[in-house]
């Protein structure tokens, strides 16, 4: 029997060899329509073939890279911590979002403002008296009635009449304020969290939308002092203003840069004013501890021409809803084009239990604990920020999930604690175990280091190094050589845990 050719033709024993034979009346267009088939079923499963072997790729790169969780409760400095790091290893990838953060910026800006007018406004209507002077007719009315008597209401605030005029024209970056935020978390605009922070959703790309507008405002002519609507009060007793035109009020509405310059002014003027200090000072108001403070600033950044410092990005404050993945190669340092990943979570009680899923695949957590130990937390006033933290991190230590991870403490915001203590405020007052100790920050951080050093020491399920680091992560300079150090660390328990070194 003749040697059948095994590339070209079929085993007849083989059914499917015999299914796949093309009919034996096949005509000529039949064939080359098959073979068109044939050819597209090859590309597309070479595209299948080729999509795999990309993703079989990232996943092999994603799982080289280094993960870190930064965890902390809200405002302890998480998404300022991961600019920091931006900043320091992978400064091009930062520089491509200095626009965005500029209308950040702005409204962190109009957001000290807005606090400031609240301010006045309380110190105006809780000052406001009535006199009830001598009834007008005595002793001749109807047995039993009450004398007439006339009520006048006046003020003993220190504010004039000059405060008045320019909260009122202050007034007009409020409709700015409803618009950047409208554009940024759509779903909440005039809700409890848009009220209170400035807020975005994560992954909705906000940064695109921020940048665009930046670059759509960029260049301005000086604009004219905006005129509030007419019906706007500064405070109680203040006259009305002329309005603009509505087509002039929607377009500031789109253009914090106009809005911002036209009342830089009144703003400056406003800030720096020793009765307005005198009535912060009176209502124990601490603007400057605000995250996102920005009103010594004020000249500056409510410009025309105005473009933020690297500084200037690190201090802005924006609450991130739901967990940001950030994504940055290293461009210095050691090991360059080190892939990082940085998970950056939201800190509030509702959102904690999204941290979970995180747990197990992450190299490193950065854990922050503000020292702030006279405060209590927003959406819980009764809880007081540090006691949080310190129960935050006994979760941490003793998870399970977390017996492999190195776990870095930030005792974060120092600066805030040097001026609390200068102010005289006595820890005990608030940690009853501080006892006597000396009121200094040598003391007062050591004592809170340990609680947290013994809780690591005692709930961790295995024995681990404790990482610690004072930092306020503002400070730009001082953070970058703590950061340095962090990052070598990481690198070397990440290579010990692959078996390279």
């Amino acid at each position: 029997m003749a040697a059948r050719n095994f590339w070209n033709a079929p085993d007849p024993d083989d059914p499917l060899a015999r299914a796949l034979q093309p009919p034996i009346d096949e005509t000529p267009e039949e064939r080359a329509a098959r073979i068109r088939q044939m050819e597209e079923a090859q590309r597309v499963s070479r595209e299948i073939d080729e999509e795999i072997a990309i993703a079989r790729r990232a996943y092999d790169r994603r799982k080289r890279a280094i993960k870190i969780l930064l965890l902390g409760q809200a405002e302890s400095g998480k998404s300022t911590t991961l600019k920091n790091f931006q900043l320091q290893f992978s400064p091009q990838h930062f520089a491509k979002e200095r626009a965005a953060w500029k209308t950040i910026i702005q409204l962190n800006l109009i957001r000290c403002v807005k606090r400031l007018l609240d301010v006045l406004q309380e110190e105006y209507e809780s000052s406001l008296q009535t006199t009830t002077p001598a009834s007008i007719a005595k002793g001749k009315g109807v047995a039993g009635r009450t004398p007439t008597t006339v009520g006048v209401r006046f003020s003993t605030s220190p504010l004039n009449d000059h405060h008045r005029r320019i909260r009122m024209r202050l007034s007009a970056l409020l409709p700015v304020e409803e618009e950047l935020m409208r554009k940024l978390l759509p779903e909440s605009a005039g809700g409890p969290a848009a009220r209170n922070d400035v807020c975005v959703r994560a992954g909705s790309g906000w940064k695109g939308v921020l940048a665009a507008l930046s670059a759509n405002t960029s260049t301005l002519d000086v604009p004219q002092p905006p005129q509030p609507p007419p019906l706007v009060s500064a405070l109680k007793g203040g006259s009305t203003s002329r309005p603009g035109t509505a087509n002039s009020q929607a377009r500031d509405k789109d253009n914090p840069t106009a809005v911002l310059a036209a009342c830089k002014d009144d703003i400056v003027a406003l800030w720096e004013d020793k009765v307005v200090q005198a009535v912060l000072k009176k209502q124990n108001v601490r603007l400057q501890d605000m995250p996102g403070f920005f009103l010594n600033d004020a000249a500056r950044v409510a410009a025309v021409n105005y473009e933020p410092t690297d500084d200037d990005i690190v201090r802005a404050r924006v609450r991130t809803l739901g967990v940001e993945e950030h994504h940055f190669t290293m461009e210095s340092g050691a090991l360059p084009g080190t892939e990082w990943y940085i998970y950056d979570v939201g800190g509030s009680r509702s959102v904690r239990q999204h941290w979970i899923p995180y747990f197990d695949d992450v190299q490193a957590i950065i854990f922050l604990a503000p020292l702030a130990f006279n405060l209590t937390l927003d959406e819980d006033p009764k809880v007081n920020r540090l006691e949080d933290s310190i129960m935050l991190w006994r979760e941490v230590c003793q998870n399970a999930l977390l017996a492999k991870t190195t776990l870095i403490l930030f005792l974060n915001k120092m600066d805030i604690l040097q001026a609390t203590l200068a102010a005289g405020i006595r820890v005990v007052k608030y940690v009853p175990s501080y006892g006597d100790q000396p009121n200094d920050v040598q003391h007062v951080t050591k004592y809170f280091r340990d609680k947290f050093r013994g809780y690591h020491k005692r709930l961790s399920p295995k024995p681990r190094p404790f990482y610690w680091h004072e930092t306020s992560v503002i400070d730009t300079r001082s953070t970058a050589a703590i950061l340095v150090g962090v990052r070598e660390g990481i690198l070397r328990a990440h290579l010990q845990s692959v078996n390279v070194i």
